[in-house]
């Protein structure tokens, strides 16, 4: 398990949850890709009842880190790799020999990134998988 450090920014009671902005961690310091690299919200388990402005300790697990890591970074790239190849053996020798291996590539980039979207509702649907606030600090 991995924790992390937020304050409390919105609640939603319906559901359970709290979103929680935190400052930028160890894995965002090389990369400074997305928008929140330098403060992230995160959906957590408000199951301590934490009040908006209060600070906490969320934990989240290793292997959710991993798995949505593959799923957004990797999978669209391994799909569009694919679908080049197999547009390029469809493709080999015929007229719009360069065609084939563009659209298939781009057909599944859209497939890997149809996949994202989907994994996205699943996991944010499901409660495990969420980060858990584990304790208020103040």
């Amino acid at each position: 398990m991995k924790e992390e450090e937020g304050v409390v920014i919105k609640l939603e009671a319906a559901a359970g949850t709290a979103t929680v902005k935190v400052g930028r961690h160890d894995e965002c310091s090389a990369c400074g890709a997305c928008a929140g690299s330098r403060q992230l919200t995160v959906e957590a388990v408000n199951g301590l009842g934490a009040a908006v402005g209060q600070r906490v300790k969320f934990s989240m697990q290793e292997e959710q880190m991993l798995k949505g890591a593959f799923v957004v970074f990797l999978l669209p790239l391994i799909l569009a790799g694919v679908g080049g190849i197999i547009g390029w053996q469809l493709g080999y020798g015929g007229e719009a020999e360069d065609l084939y291996p563009l659209g298939l590539g781009f057909l599944g980039f859209c497939l890997g990134s149809g996949v994202v979207k989907w994994y996205d509702r699943r996991t944010a649907a499901r409660q495990k998988e969420q980060p858990v606030i584990t304790e208020i600090i103040s």
